[in-house]
């Protein structure tokens, strides 16, 4: 199906999603203008656009709102499902009041409803819709795989397409409130320090790495583990089933820990958590941790 089937005469503009450019696109060109900028209607080169379908896309590019200076934006015009693949097929503008041509890469845009709340999320690759001229609106169809929605129900008026900026962003060290009131600033920057030399991780990926373990003299296992989330959305840990593996591959402990309240680890985040194995699930006879792994145990 060719990208012109999807606009239609009977589409309307919707809710408009701006940024500042600069969250985007590094060392461009600022606009020192103060007014409104209105965007013009800039159709990719390779397209061969039919006339009565240029009038489409120019009727609805004239109904879009003017961008502040220096801003890029994703403006909804509709939502079609596809009712064999289950996809979301979203018609929107991508548009810019930069004073130059940009060209996107890698982005993840998410879905909201009128109340912003989350309805999916992709990363698309911008190259695709080719250079964008200044101060100018093109008309894309980014398609919404069913694996990528959070729902079945298409949302109601008022909903966005908008670029995921905590996905954006470097990863961060989210310390718990309990933790900042524990631990001196100097440590906190140590953590932080930390963090940010620790390997990249991939997208959605969730990973568990080692901070610090000590055995107690009542042969209970403190272990602090690093919560690496990779995902552009919070994750929300309410039972966790670990074990501790030692140098040689020895399990050193085993147990199940419910969390409550609810441990929430925010996008693109590392939380470090204090996990404490009483001397019943501890079996540290001959144990080496020098070296130490922590584990999620999964569940048959």
């Amino acid at each position: 199906m060719s990208i012109f089937s999807f606009f239609k005469k009977t589409d309307k503009v919707g809710a408009d999603s701006a940024i500042d450019s600069k969250e985007l696109v590094k060392d461009t060109k600022q606009s020192k203008n103060k007014g409104l900028v209105k965007t013009k209607l800039s159709i990719h080169p390779d397209w061969k656009v039919p006339q009565e379908q240029e009038y489409v896309f120019r009727f609805l590019a004239n109904e879009l709102e003017p961008l502040k200076p220096n801003q890029l934006s994703l403006a909804a015009i509709n939502i079609e499902r596809n009712f064999f693949t289950g996809d979301w097929n979203v018609k929107a503008f991508f548009r810019s009041s930069l004073p130059q041509t940009i060209e996107l890469g890698e982005v993840e845009l998410i879905l909201l409803d009128k109340d912003n709340k989350r309805l999916g999320a992709k990363w698309f690759d911008f190259k695709q819709l080719g250079k964008i001229p200044p101060e100018s609106a093109r008309p894309w169809v980014f398609t919404f795989e069913k694996d990528c929605l959070e729902t079945d129900e298409l949302p109601e008026e008022g909903w966005k397409i908008a670029f995921n900026l905590s996905s954006l962003r470097e990863h961060q060290l989210d310390l718990d409130e309990s933790w900042k009131k524990q631990l001196p600033k100097e440590q906190q920057e140590l953590l932080a320090k930390i963090v940010k030399d620790l390997p990249k991780l991939g997208k959605n990926e969730v990973n568990f790495t080692g901070l610090q373990i000590k055995l107690q003299e009542d042969n209970s296992l403190h272990a602090s583990i690093f919560i690496r989330n990779g995902n552009s959305k919070a994750i929300n840990i309410e039972q966790l089933p670990l074990e501790i593996i030692d140098a040689n591959g020895k399990q050193v402990a085993k147990g199940s820990f419910k969390m409550d309240p609810v441990l929430t680890v925010q996008p693109n985040s590392t939380k470090p958590w204090t996990f404490i194995f009483p001397s019943k699930l501890v079996n540290a006879e001959g144990a080496d941790l020098s070296r130490w792994t922590a584990r999620v145990i999964q569940e048959k």
